[in-house]
C-alpha cells in the first residue's frame, strides 16, 4: 500500500486525515470542495488532488467521510470508472445502510471492494485518534486495511457482510437518543419540582441510573451551552435512518417513534445547528 486517498475534509474528515497523514509512511492524496480545508491538510504533509477521479486513479485504499448519503452517491459517481482489482474504499459517513450495499455491489462489479465504516465519539475523539469504527463488508479487504483504521480509532469492530457497520451505527446513536430522551424528561421535571439540575445528577449517581449521557453533558446542561459537538440536525439524520429502517422491517420500536418526533421538533424550531442537547429545550417545552 504506497498510496492512501481521502476524500471529504469536514469537521471529522479533516482531523481523520491529518492523523493518517502523521502516521503513514506513503502518499495520501486529499480532495474536498473546500479549498480552505484543503489548504489546511496540504499543510499538514497531504497531496491536493485535482479531482477525485485523480485521487481514485491513484489511492490503493479511497476514505470518503461526507455528510448524507447523497453526496456518498456523488463521489462513487466519480469513483465507480476509476476503480479496479486491488483497491479497497472505505466509506466511513453515516447513511442509509441500503444505499451503501447497493453501492457495494456496483464496486465489486469493478474488481474493487468496498466497506462501510461509520464512527462513533466526536471531533475531539476524532483529533485524538480515539473513534470506534464499525466495519461492514469483505472480511479479508477489512483485514487488509485494520492498520489504516488504527490511525483513526482506537477501538474497531467487524460486524459481518456490507451494511453491518452502518446498521450498529445507526442502532449506537438511536440508543444514545433514547438515554437522552429519558435524561431530558427526567431532568426537566426535577426542574419543574424545584430540584437543580446539579442535584439531580448527584443524586442519579448515587442509584443505578448514572449513565455516559448525564455525566458528560451536565455541565453544558446547567449552564445552558448548546454550542456545537454533535449536531441536532445529523442526529436527526440518524434517527430518521432508523425510523426508515424499522418501517422497512416492519419493527414495532416505540421509543424509536418518540425519538423521532422529539427531534422533528427540534429540527421545526430552527435548533438543527446547535449541539444534539438541544434537545432538552424541546422536551422542556413539552412538558408543561
Amino acid at each position: 500500500m504506497k498510496t492512501i486517498g481521502f476524500i471529504g475534509l469536514g469537521l471529522m474528515g479533516e482531523a481523520m486525515s491529518k492523523n493518517i497523514i502523521k502516521k503513514f509512511d506513503g502518499n495520501v492524496l486529499v480532495f474536498d470542495i473546500n479549498q480552505e480545508a484543503v489548504a489546511r491538510v496540504v499543510n499538514s504533509g497531504a497531496i491536493a488532488a485535482s479531482s477525485i477521479a485523480k485521487l481514485a486513479e491513484e489511492a490503493d485504499v479511497i476514505i470518503s467521510m461526507v455528510p448524507r448519503s447523497e453526496h456518498v452517491k456523488a463521489v462513487y459517481k466519480e469513483l465507480l470508472p476509476c476503480l479496479r482489482s486491488g483497491k479497497i474504499t472505505i466509506d466511513m459517513s453515516t447513511i442509509d445502510p441500503a444505499v451503501s450495499i447497493e453501492l457495494s455491489h456496483l464496486v465489486k462489479e469493478t474488481g474493487a471492494l468496498m466497506l462501510d465504516a461509520p464512527v462513533v465519539k466526536s471531533v475531539p475523539a476524532a483529533v485524538a485518534a480515539e473513534l470506534g469504527i464499525y466495519i461492514g463488508g469483505d472480511n479479508a479487504a477489512y483485514e487488509k486495511v485494520k492498520p489504516v483504521l488504527a490511525m483513526m480509532g482506537n477501538n474497531q469492530i467487524h460486524l459481518g457482510g456490507n451494511g453491518s457497520g452502518l446498521v450498529m451505527k445507526i442502532l449506537h446513536n438511536t440508543l444514545v437518543a433514547e438515554i437522552q430522551n429519558s435524561v431530558n424528561e427526567m431532568l426537566a421535571t426535577a426542574d419543574y419540582f424545584g430540584i437543580s439540575k446539579e442535584n439531580f445528577n448527584t443524586a442519579v449517581s448515587y442509584g443505578g441510573g448514572s449513565n455516559f449521557y448525564l455525566t458528560s453533558k451536565i455541565n453544558t446542561l446547567i449552564a445552558e451551552n448548546y454550542d456545537t459537538v454533535f449536531s441536532l440536525e445529523n442526529m436527526a439524520k440518524d434517527v430518521s435512518i432508523m425510523k426508515a429502517i424499522m418501517n422497512e422491517e416492519n419493527l414495532i420500536l416505540p421509543g424509536v417513534e418518540l425519538v423521532n418526533h422529539i427531534y422533528q421538533q427540534g429540527l421545526h424550531a430552527n435548533l438543527g445547528n446547535e449541539d444534539f442537547s438541544a434537545t432538552y429545550k424541546v422536551v422542556k417545552d413539552n412538558i408543561q
